[in-house]
């Protein structure tokens, strides 16, 4: 039958002043936590090795507090300052994120914007990825697109964690948000403006791989009326 060892790590006690008896209390439980764990676990024999575990009493730390950006990269510096500038939802946020690591798994050198295309289409939930959807821009189709047109990296080349983006790729953010401080609305950068900001660099791959797969200047304008909307069900 086979053994599996798991070791826990320590935790520190909440005082520097805790007891001898408080921490063979502590023992005893954990040895007997440990064997029902050993003889309760079906399949294998587990052993649990306790490395001075107190279970009683647990340092008190300073909660760390998770930062999250709302902005995206700009070629505008005088934005990254600026308190009006809109934010972007948190849908566009990961639809880029997702585009990073698209690039990341053709290994190519950069995120461009046939890779926020699909990072879009892998986000998914946006009005605009549905619109994307149901008019034949899948994820699978901007994929094999993307091969065809750009071709697979080499075999042996590694992209970086955050491929940086393509000169057409950061236009088309910015566009975005260009798009958004003129319509004068308030409320954050929706991915349907990502979307139309890929469409506009009528030169890139993505609006190249777009185009291929039936989406028109009509499309566009169709998606253009629900620019504002996608904030309705954003994430918290």
């Amino acid at each position: 039958m086979a053994t599996h060892s798991f070791s826990l790590l320590s935790i520190q006690s909440l005082t520097s002043n805790s007891s001898n008896r408080q921490s063979n209390n502590s023992y005893t439980l954990t040895h007997k936590y440990c064997k029902t764990l050993a003889t309760s676990f079906t399949g294998g024999k587990l052993l649990i090795r306790p490395q001075n575990l107190n279970v009683f009493s647990l340092k008190r730390r300073r909660s760390t507090v998770a930062t999250v950006a709302f902005s995206l990269p700009t070629a505008k510096p005088e934005r990254a300052s600026s308190e009006k500038q809109p934010k972007w939802s948190a849908r566009a946020i990961k639809a880029f994120t997702m585009g990073e690591l698209e690039a990341r798994k053709l290994k190519y050198p950069n995120t461009g914007t046939e890779a926020l295309l699909m990072g879009i289409l892998v986000e998914g939930t946006s009005l605009a990825a549905k619109f994307l959807r149901a008019n034949s821009v899948t994820l699978l189709k901007v994929r094999d697109e993307t091969v065809k047109l750009l071709g697979k990296s080499d075999m042996y080349f590694f992209s970086p964690e955050h491929p940086p983006l393509t000169e057409p790729a950061q236009r088309a953010l910015d566009w975005a948000v260009d798009e958004k401080l003129k319509s004068g609305e308030s409320g954050e950068i929706t991915i349907a403006h990502l979307v139309l900001g890929i469409w506009s660099e009528k030169e890139s791959a993505g609006h190249k791989i777009m185009a291929t797969l039936g989406f028109d200047d009509d499309k566009a304008k169709e998606l253009a009326k629900s620019m504002d909307k996608d904030i309705e069900m954003s994430y918290k």
